[in-house]
């Protein structure tokens, strides 16, 4: 039979990352089969069991270099990319993000600790959230933390605070400069109506609430217009406005030195999606805030942007061993594997897609089937796929789940009281344990049952 055409067989593009739907050291082993980073996947699950988050470390380095190069190469002034832990948040993830010069975002005193914990600087730190409580912004303030104000409610605690510690705070503001995307509406996070940021029409009034502040220093401006963004345009649009917004704020006495555009590049989750590279992303951001700068006779601010999904996601893929089999005859066959929402609640969340294969064929050859992909959790809509095919299998194969680098491992949970899985580094033939495998018993630990019931027994 002929060979079945796979994603697999498609040229890695190593500048950029996101435009691959697989990791950079992808390969079909002598013996057939899938291995990552120099390694067997069927000989890690051996060692490691599943399900089994594996990251990728070259393509992880190689995204955050080509957002580095990038804004080398386009941005004349000062740059500084950031990571979105939210995306994938770890000490492990910390410290590689730091190893290569790049800053972080955090919206927990939780994601602050890691990031220090992981060693990135303080002064790379900044601090964002709709709903900061004033123990998340003392640790900032303690830690001498950028924060980004969201709201009035931000606002009023940051004065009281940093005025009670009589300490200086440099913060940034966000705002929502209106830009449509096409993009789920649960993601698009720049529109008018949003529950993050300021609107547009109220800065004025906020900036010269700021000049009236004893203690808080405002820096920056940020802005965020949404998630898997594959267009440019909105993004050219955002810097001339962010710069109109530098020409206001310069009315109140405040100088701006600082412009955050948030990320929102997409990646290669399957073969239809076609994101934009990273060069060809930066290029169009640094271009538009070069040249409003010209327009308006401004020294050009330092360039700061949050790619999260398109530095981490492509970098890491999920393990899944199959179990049962259930055909309904004209309807569909469902087979089940090992984990599903509890790991990865995008698809029913989202109804996310996802690119897999055998890790025992990964070509597909001789693919005649097609398979409904479910969970093992007690949900009928724990789907990981629907009707996606693969080369016949059976009971104890290995499925692998590309791009799932991003929102896996973070929006990980226990549903069914069910444990989180082990995370892998792999590099140069090399595995690495980031983050161990919970135990049933350690999903226990912070259970009490009170004295009365215990003494009733």
């Amino acid at each position: 039979m002929q060979e079945k055409k796979s994603f697999l067989k498609q040229k890695i593009d190593w500048e950029s990352p996101n435009k691959n739907i697989v990791p950079i050291t992808t390969s079909i082993g002598s013996d057939g089969k899938l291995w990552i980073g120099g390694c067997s996947i069927e000989e890690l699950v051996e060692k490691y069991n599943s399900p089994l988050y594996i990251l990728d470390e070259i393509t992880l380095r190689n995204s955050c270099r080509a957002y580095k190069k990038a804004l080398e190469k386009y941005y004349p002034g000062k740059s500084l990319p950031i990571y979105a832990s939210k995306a994938n948040s770890s000490i492990f993830m910390s410290n590689l993000i730091s190893s290569e010069g790049l800053g972080l975002d955090a919206v927990s005193e939780g994601e602050l600790l890691t990031a220090l914990k992981g060693g990135v600087p303080n002064e790379k730190i900044v601090f964002h959230g709709n709903n900061k409580s004033d123990k998340e912004i003392e640790f900032a303030v303690r830690n001498n933390v950028k924060v980004i104000v969201d709201n009035d409610y931000d606002l009023e605690r940051l004065e009281e605070i940093s005025t009670s510690f009589n300490h200086d705070l440099e913060i940034m503001i966000r705002f929502t400069p209106g830009i449509e995307c096409h993009t789920h509406e649960y993601i698009r996070t720049g529109s008018f109506d949003s529950k993050f940021g300021f609107g547009i029409e109220y800065l004025n009034n906020l900036f010269d609430r700021i000049s009236n502040t004893e203690r808080l220093k405002l820096k920056g401006l940020h802005a965020h217009i949404g998630s898997q963004i594959f267009e440019l345009e909105p993004h050219n649009d955002l810097g001339e406005i962010m710069v109109n917004v530098i020409l206001d704020a310069k009315k109140f006495g405040h100088d701006i030195q600082e412009l955050n555009v948030g990320g929102g590049l997409g990646i290669k989750y399957t073969e239809n999606d076609d994101p934009p590279s990273i060069d060809e992303w930066v290029k169009t951001i640094s271009t538009s805030v070069v040249k409003a700068c010209e327009k308006n006779n401004l020294d050009l601010p330092t360039l700061m942007c949050e790619p999260g999904r398109s530095i981490v996601s492509t970098a890491g893929i999920t393990i899944y061993k199959i179990g049962a089999f259930k055909k309904i005859p004209g309807i569909r066959t469902y087979l089940s594997v090992d984990g599903g929402m509890s790991d990865n609640p995008r698809p029913i969340t989202y109804q996310s897609n996802y690119s897999a294969c055998l890790v025992s064929n990964p070509l597909n050859n001789n693919s005649k089937s097609k398979y409904t992909i479910a969970g093992k959790h007690c949900e009928s809509g724990d789907v990981l796929f629907k009707e996606i095919e693969l080369a016949d299998c059976n009971t104890g194969d290995l499925i692998c789940v590309f791009g799932t680098g991003a929102y896996n491992n973070s929006m990980s949970s226990n549903y069914n009281r069910i444990p989180r899985p082990a995370a892998l580094l792999v590099c140069d033939g090399e595995a690495e344990i980031i983050q161990k495998r919970e135990s049933p018993s350690d999903l226990l630990k912070y259970d009490v049952l009170p004295d009365r019931f215990i003494k009733q027994n």
